[in-house]
């Protein structure tokens, strides 16, 4: 930099960003942890009691091949999401968390469970989810995914306050 009054002051170096990757990293593998269990959980919670024990092996076969595909799936668009910029995310984890539901929906579909009850906003939100099985925060899919959740979402926005206070300052700029 020569001093020249038109030439732009490089950019400090992004406070907190590492810190954003780290945590978006244990985030997504709590989360592909997580899945296997919580569709377990989910497609015994919805079969009937007196599901046919050929029916419920079936159901348990397709499980067993769904949840690998569940996990790179979802773990790979998480993986994907946080890896971007805060700035470039064009969704939050949960959101692709979510599309999860579709793997135990099938598996619950073709053992044939009927769909559950759902109040009007729920059936509105979620039309996909007959089921009731969306999890509506990280905390549904364990303690694990709860407490990585909450250690990115404090980090994004650390790092988002951080941003806008150096693009505030006189003579900032913004990424």
């Amino acid at each position: 930099m020569d001093g020249s009054p038109d030439e732009t002051p490089p950019l400090p170096a992004d406070p907190g960003a590492e810190a954003l990757a780290r945590y978006g990293e244990a985030l997504t593998g709590a989360v592909e942890a997580a899945l296997g269990p919580w569709m377990t959980a989910a497609v015994e919670a919805r079969l009937p009691a007196g599901t046919d024990p050929g029916a419920r092996a079936e159901a348990d076969r397709q499980l067993a091949e769904a949840t690998p595909r569940a996990v790179a799936d979802v773990g790979g668009r998480l993986r994907q999401l946080l890896a971007l910029d805060l700035d470039d995310q064009w969704t939050n984890p949960l959101s692709i968390i979510r599309q999860a539901i579709a793997y135990p929906t099938a598996v619950l579909a073709a053992a044939g469970a009927p769909p559950v009850e759902r109040d009007g906003t729920d059936a509105a939100l979620h039309p996909d989810d007959v089921y009731g099985l969306v999890p509506l925060a990280f905390a549904d899919l364990g303690p694990e995914v709860h407490e990585r959740g909450l250690e990115w979402g404090a980090a994004k926005a650390h790092v988002h306050l951080t941003r806008r206070r150096i693009a505030g300052a006189p003579g900032g700029a913004s990424r």
